[in-house]
C-alpha cells in the first residue's frame, strides 16, 4: 500500500514524500521514510495549508494557500469540497519541483488540475454532470455531496453504474452509496448487476421504489433516463469505465455544449 511506497522513497534531499496532514493514517507515514516530508492540509500544522475556502458551484473553488510567511489566493476549475485536497497536492508538488507561486497560480487557474466532472448543457434545460469514467464508493459519495451542495431549483437525478473490483468491500460500498443517494436525489437510476445493491441501500433509507430504477446496461439506462427526466433536472452520471455510461451522456446532450466557467 501507500506505506510501502513511502518507505521505498530515496533518502533526502533527493526523495520527497508529499503527505496529507489531515489524514492520521497518512500523517503517521512520515515516521517510515528517510525522504524529506512535505505535508499539506487545512490547519497551520501542515507545511502548506489552505483556508478561506469558497465553493463557487459550477465555477470551481477559491481558497488562500499558506506556506511559511507566504499567503497566496488561488482559484481552480475543480468541483466539490474534496477538490481542496487536489489543489493542495498540486501546489505542494509544484513547490517541490521548484515552481514559483506565480507559475503554480497560473497552472491551477488554467490547465489543471482538470475537473474529472464536466458540466454540460443537455436538451430541455437539463444540466448534466458527466463523470462517467471512474467510480469508487468515496468518489461517488463525494459527487453526491457536490450535487447536494449545488444551488439548484429543479430535481436532482443520478445515473450510477456498478463499482467494479471492490473485493470484500463490494456490498457495503454499494449500500453506503445507496443510503446517501436516498438523501440527495429525486430519482435514482442504477446500471449493472452489482448496482442493484445501491438500489437496495436507497430503498432501505426510505426512497420509494417508484423512484428507484434498475437497468441491465447503458443502452437500457438511456431508455429509463429518457422516460423519467423533466426539463430543468440536474443529472449526475457516474460509473466505472467498463459500464460505458458515456452513452447516457451522449443521448442527453444535443451536442458537446460544455458550460464554461
Amino acid at each position: 500500500g501507500k506505506r510501502e511506497l513511502v518507505e521505498s522513497l530515496p533518502a533526502a534531499p533527493r526523495g520527497v514524500a508529499i503527505l496529507n496532514q489531515d489524514d492520521p493514517r497518512v500523517r503517521e507515514m512520515a515516521a517510515y521514510t528517510q525522504a524529506r516530508v512535505m505535508t499539506y492540509g487545512t490547519s497551520p500544522e501542515a507545511h502548506l495549508w489552505a483556508d478561506e475556502v469558497e465553493l463557487m458551484g459550477l465555477r470551481g473553488v477559491r481558497m488562500t494557500l499558506h506556506e511559511g510567511k507566504t499567503s497566496v489566493p488561488v482559484e481552480a476549475s475543480l468541483l466539490g469540497r474534496h477538490s481542496v485536497y487536489a489543489v493542495l497536492r498540486a501546489a505542494a508538488a509544484g513547490l517541490v519541483e521548484g515552481l514559483t507561486w506565480e507559475e503554480i497560480r497560473a497552472g491551477l487557474a488554467s490547465r489543471g488540475p482538470r475537473p474529472r466532472m464536466v458540466v454540460k448543457q443537455g436538451r430541455d434545460g437539463i444540466v448534466l454532470i458527466d463523470d462517467a469514467y471512474n467510480a469508487s464508493p468515496p468518489a461517488v459519495l463525494a459527487a453526491l455531496d457536490f450535487l447536494a451542495e449545488l444551488p439548484h431549483a429543479g430535481r436532482r437525478v443520478a445515473v450510477l453504474g456498478d463499482m467494479l473490483e471492490l473485493g470484500p468491500y463490494e456490498q457495503e460500498g454499494h449500500r453506503q452509496v445507496g443510503l446517501r443517494a436516498a438523501e440527495v436525489l429525486s430519482e435514482l437510476v442504477v446500471v449493472g448487476e452489482a448496482a442493484r445493491l445501491i438500489a437496495e441501500g436507497a430503498r432501505s433509507r426510505g426512497m420509494s421504489a417508484a423512484r428507484v430504477h434498475w437497468a441491465a446496461d447503458s443502452g437500457q439506462a438511456v431508455d429509463v433516463v429518457s422516460s423519467i427526466l423533466r426539463p430543468g433536472d440536474l443529472v449526475l452520471v457516474k460509473g466505472s469505465r467498463a459500464i460505458h455510461l458515456e452513452q447516457v451522456v451522449d443521448a442527453l446532450c444535443d451536442e458537446e455544449a460544455t458550460i464554461e466557467s
